[in-house]
């Protein structure tokens, strides 16, 4: 396995650890996708935590609840960040977020990119 250009190298770990759970794949693709926060060392080193299954493939799991108290306390972020980790996190965790600001506050890339992880969620997966 190789990893994209720009791509984290976090990214095939916690594809391994949502691997078969649609919401949790559609939250891990969104936040891979939107291509900030697997780069930032305030959050990669206070929310995901690593570890290998029993075959010794590497595993990462983030902690949205810990995430999201950090969003809204002293994690510093644009607005399109916020909602983008609010809406990865709501697929994931189940964590409420507000559709109305959220949907409204994004650009053309992250709609896309949100439409894409809602139709993973409901198990209309692209092919690719």
């Amino acid at each position: 396995m190789t990893i994209a250009d720009g791509e984290s190298p976090l990214a095939g770990p916690l594809r391994a650890w949502a691997r078969g759970i649609y919401p949790d794949q559609a939250a891990v693709e969104l936040l891979i996708s939107h291509a900030t926060f697997l780069h930032r060392a305030d959050f990669t080193s206070r929310f995901i935590s690593s570890s290998a299954s029993g075959d010794g493939t590497g595993l990462a799991a983030i902690d949205w609840t810990a995430a999201i108290t950090a969003l809204d306390a002293d994690l510093p972020c644009s607005g399109g960040e916020q909602r983008m980790l609010r809406l990865a996190a709501s697929l994931s965790d189940g964590i409420p977020v507000n559709l109305r600001d959220a949907l409204t506050g994004i650009d053309h890339c992250g709609i896309q990119l949100f439409v894409e992880a809602v139709l993973h969620t409901a198990g209309r997966r692209n092919s690719s």
